[in-house]
């Protein structure tokens, strides 16, 4: 039996490789399987949680959308819409923002995080923004939801408010609590500047980060260009968590080749550095580049672009509008 798959990505602009391999090669993989009922949304009520400029977020939507078109995602396989054109979204993030409780809210680390030493000025948004994705995903029904260690949390809670919700209405099993789909490896790519943190589009330097965007020349030099250590490469995983730049750019092959770490290690044990790095990038321009071309050809034709989420919006709009209905009838509306 197939899973009913619900997944967003915020439109940020300026997918990288980390978003590629961490969640959109995913999506692809989830959405060729046999059976599989897959939903991929454009999340961009979420991404005003903090202001935007209209006419960067219109750009950043349809940019998003040509990158799902572009790495493999099939309209007529897949349901692809952006959030805003549902109104089931909002409806039902209100709805079940009375259903979830301050505490657990509360204990969100993401909010805390990204709102910092000065939450005060913290928009709203910010703070119920996971109370959104619990209707993003129960509005569908979604059987299983992919989600990066940073969401896990959010993921939990919509388990949380589904329970307490069909409990509070004598409801059983009306929303369906979804299960988490975490990507066992490969799940972060990290900065090719430095292998501790993750490769980021707010870091300053554009070394760090392939675009899905860039150029083959862009490409290559970057790989060149990453930082690695003084030692050889290695013969095993030994030690690898102690050499974490090392680790990234092997982890990178290996997604992108489809073979295990281990026999990536095997591959190129006793090879140098240099040598490495040729195929390393010759393996990123073969995956990377035609989805670079691809969505700066789809980028100049805003109409096609269109035209796919507003068809994906009219099938999104049929399921959960249908669900809100049944909601409300089960709160005396």
């Amino acid at each position: 039996m197939g899973k009913k798959i619900f997944s967003g990505v915020q439109p940020t602009g300026n997918l990288h490789l980390g978003n590629y391999i961490g969640a959109i090669k995913n999506f692809v993989d989830l959405q060729n399987e046999k059976e599989n009922e897959c939903i991929y949304c454009v999340v961009d009520l979420h991404a005003i949680t903090v202001k935007q400029d209209p006419k960067i977020l219109k750009s950043n939507i349809r940019e998003t959308t040509a990158t799902f078109l572009a790495s493999g995602i099939d309209p007529n396989k897949s349901i692809i819409f952006n959030q805003s054109l549902v109104p089931a979204h909002s409806e039902g993030s209100w709805i079940l923002g009375c259903i979830a409780r301050m505490g657990w809210l509360n204990r969100m680390t993401q909010f805390k995080e990204k709102a910092g030493k000065d939450k005060e000025k913290a928009s709203v948004g910010l703070y119920i923004y996971p109370v959104l994705m619990t209707a993003d995903i129960l509005l569908y029904d979604a059987s299983h939801v992919p989600v990066g260690e940073d969401q896990k949390q959010h993921l939990e809670l919509s388990r949380d408010i589904a329970q307490k919700f069909n409990l509070d209405f004598n409801a059983p099993n009306f929303l369906r609590v979804p299960e988490p789909l975490i990507q066992k490896n490969f799940s972060r790519i990290m900065s090719l500047k430095d292998g501790t943190k993750k490769m980021s589009k707010s870091e300053a330097s554009d070394l760090s980060r392939i675009n899905l965007t860039d150029s083959k020349d862009q490409i290559v030099n970057k790989i060149r260009k990453a930082k690695t250590d003084t030692y050889p490469l290695p013969v095993d995983e030994k030690n690898l968590d102690q050499r974490p730049e090392v680790e990234n750019l092997l982890g990178i092959y290996s997604s992108l080749n489809k073979q295990s770490l281990k026999d990536t290690i095997n591959d190129f044990s006793g090879k140098n550095f240099s040598d490495f790095k040729e195929k390393l990038a010759d393996l990123v321009v073969e995956k990377i580049l035609p989805i670079s071309n691809e969505i700066n050809k789809l980028k100049k034709n805003n109409d096609y672009i269109d035209s796919i989420l507003e068809k994906g919006g009219e099938k999104a709009n049929k399921i959960a509008s249908r669900k809100i209905l049944e909601i409300k009838k089960i709160l005396g509306f």
